[in-house]
């Protein structure tokens, strides 16, 4: 597959940045503080980068699961923060983060709470998994305002549907948003079997000893099935808000795959159609067969 990315960066900004002369070197350990709280203790990292700070720690896999920022050692006129996916890491929007700060942004890819560690199963079966979620975004767009003047979110897969979820009800707080894969639909057969009585227990119960340890360093093996179904959570929390009446001025970018079995696009555009602002779909035809992950990862 080709890379979608110079497509998808394109599109999401056509606008010049004016950077101020604020430096933001003290706000680093603020950024760092965040991540002492969620997983214990942290460290300096093993392969330090230019203009990058990452916040590294014993408890995760390896420091490829570490959350970061993008900088330019100044605040900048758009700073954007990024939320990757269920069972997935920071690492996975490295490509998408670069192209978006070599365009003169500062980026934030966050590492959401449970995901990343050598040991997750606590966090995995943790019935506040979802709301600690929820306050983890709140927390680091919070954080954003201190390295640029304005906000712009993006999310892959659940990351997308917590930063819609934020932005409805908070509509004023960002200035865009960028949806990949955006989970804000199930399979069908999935959404049904959430609403079943005891199905969270029963989850526990099937999900066992949650391993994260895997073929792939940068994500889990599995979808633990109840941290699935506190993600229908928020799924259901977003469909409520728009129910209810709830719209949007701002605008969207949405890439998402007709091939996508795991999250059905109906969903994203069910957002779109009650955003006022500029809505952009980049839609990848059924015939390319690009998957729900596949979305974000750029081709060698």
């Amino acid at each position: 597959m080709k890379s979608l990315l110079p497509l998808l960066i394109l599109t999401v900004s056509t606008t010049s940045f004016v950077a101020s002369s604020q430096s933001i070197e003290t706000e680093f350990d603020k950024f760092d503080v965040i991540y002492q709280t969620q997983l214990g203790s942290t460290r300096g990292c093993q392969t330090p980068e230019a203009n990058v700070f990452k916040v590294c720690s014993d408890s995760l896999k390896n420091d490829g699961n570490a959350p970061y920022i993008l900088h330019h050692n100044k605040t900048t006129e758009k700073v954007v923060v990024l939320f990757h996916g269920l069972s997935d890491s920071p690492f996975f929007f490295r490509s998408i983060a670069q192209s978006i700060h070599q365009q003169g942004n500062n980026v934030i890819v966050a590492l959401m709470p449970g995901h990343g560690k050598k040991q997750a199963d606590a966090d995995m079966q943790d019935n506040k998994l979802a709301d600690r979620w929820r306050a983890h975004v709140s927390e680091v767009i919070d954080y954003s305002a201190s390295l640029g003047e304005q906000r712009y979110l993006g999310g892959f897969s659940t990351g997308g549907v917590l930063a819609t979820e934020y932005i409805l009800q908070n509509p004023n707080s960002v200035k865009g948003l960028m949806l990949f894969s955006g989970a804000l639909a199930l399979d069908s057969s999935v959404e049904s079997t959430a609403n079943i009585w005891g199905i969270q227990w029963l989850a526990k119960m099937l999900d066992g000893e949650y391993a994260t340890q895997g073929p792939n360093p940068y994500k889990y093996p599995s979808v633990a099935r109840f941290s699935a179904f506190e993600l229908t959570e928020v799924i259901f929390s977003v469909r409520d808000l728009i129910e209810q009446g709830a719209t949007l001025n701002l605008p969207i970018f949405v890439a998402h795959s007709m091939a996508d079995v795991s999250t059905p696009i109906a969903g994203v555009k069910n957002l779109m159609a009650i955003n006022k602002g500029p809505n952009t779909l980049f839609e990848i035809s059924q015939d390319v067969d690009v998957c729900h992950a596949d979305v974000v990862t750029k081709s060698n």
